[in-house]
C-alpha cells in the first residue's frame, strides 16, 4: 500500500513531478509532503577575498524566495485536487552533502522527483536523483522533464533480469501495477542469471496478484540495454517503466551503471526504481 508520497519540488520551469505525484496520491489516497530545496549559497574557492555579508544574505534571500514559490505552486496544485498535504523546506549547500534530503527518502513510501530539464536545470537534481536511489530507502518515480500529464499505469514495461534489484523494484511497484491494464515483462538480450524459462517464474507471481502478464524477448543490438529497452517503451506506448537501480558508492560518491544511467537520461515515460 502506498500511505505517504514525498515529491521533491523544482524551483524553477514547469515543475512536471507535482501533477504527477497530486495524481497518484489522489488515486492511492496517500499523504502527500512537497519537498522545496533551498540551495544555500556556495563560496567559490577562486575567491581571495571575503565575500560581502550583504552580498551572501542577498543570494539566500533569493534562494528561500525560489524554495518558497515552489510551495505556493505545489499547495495550489494540491489544494484543487483536495489531497491531504503538507509542504516542508529543506536547506541544502550547493555541491554538499545529501542527508538533509536523504533523511526525509526514508520515511515515505515512494519518493516522486523529476529528471533534469537541461533548458531549467535545477542544482544539484542528479545529485539527489542518485541519493535517494542510493542512500534512501523508498523507491523513487522518475518523472521526464517532458511529461506534461498525470499519472497513467495502463501500459507498464517491467526490465527483468532476475537479479535482486529488479525483484525489489516489482515487489516496490506492486500497488501501482494493480492498475495497470497489461504488464510487459521485457528481458533484453541473453538473460545470463536466468535458470529455465526466462521471467516466467515472475509472470507467474505477478498472475497470481490477479494481473495480466506478457513475456517479451528483445534483441540487445549492438546500441546496448538501454538503447533498446528504450526504443521498446517508444514503439509500444509504455506509461510507466519498473526496473532495478544499478550502480556502486565510492568514499560516498554515487555511480550509475551504464543501462541505468541510459535510461534516465533519454527517458520518455515515468520510471519507477530502486536500489
Amino acid at each position: 500500500m502506498i500511505k505517504d508520497i514525498l515529491t521533491l519540488l523544482d524551483l524553477s520551469g514547469d515543475m512536471p513531478a507535482v501533477p504527477v505525484a497530486v495524481d497518484l496520491a489522489q488515486k492511492t489516497g496517500a499523504h502527500l509532503t512537497g519537498l522545496a530545496p533551498i540551495i544555500e549559497p556556495a563560496l567559490p574557492g577562486y575567491v581571495a577575498g571575503p565575500i560581502p555579508s550583504e552580498v551572501l544574505e542577498h543570494a539566500r534571500d533569493q534562494a528561500v524566495a525560489s524554495a518558497e514559490g515552489a510551495r505556493d505552486h505545489f499547495k495550489k496544485k494540491c489544494d484543487q485536487a483536495g489531497i491531504n498535504c503538507e509542504s516542508r523546506l529543506v536547506s541544502l549547500a550547493s555541491g554538499g552533502g545529501t542527508h538533509a534530503f536523504t533523511s526525509h527518502c526514508r520515511m515515505t513510501d515512494l519518493v516522486v522527483i523529476c529528471q533534469d530539464n537541461p533548458d531549467h536545470p535545477q542544482v544539484m537534481r542528479s545529485a539527489l536523483i542518485e541519493a535517494a536511489l542510493f542512500d534512501g530507502s523508498a523507491p523513487i518515480l522518475l518523472i521526464p522533464y517532458v511529461n506534461h500529464d498525470g499519472f497513467a499505469a495502463k501500459r507498464v514495461m517491467v526490465a527483468w533480469d532476475g537479479s535482486r534489484a529488479a525483484a525489489r523494484a516489482v515487489h516496490a511497484a506492486l500497488p501501482i501495477l494493480e492498475q495497470a491494464g497489461t504488464i510487459d515483462l521485457v528481458i533484453a538480450g541473453e538473460p545470463r542469471r536466468l535458470a529455465g524459462e526466462p521471467g516466467a517464474d515472475m509472470a507467474l507471481y505477478l498472475a497470481r496478484h490477479g494481473l495480466k502478464v506478457e513475456i517479451r524477448h528483445i534483441p540487445k543490438g549492438s546500441s546496448g540495454v538501454s538503447d533498446a529497452l528504450l526504443n521498446y517503451i517508444s514503439d509500444n506506448g509504455i506509461d510507466l517503466v519498473v526496473m532495478g537501480g544499478y550502480g556502486h558508492s565510492r568514499m560516498r560518491e554515487f555511480i550509475l551503471g551504464g543501462a541505468t544511467r541510459g535510461i534516465l537520461a533519454a527517458m520518455t515515460a515515468p520510471v519507477l526504481m530502486i536500489h
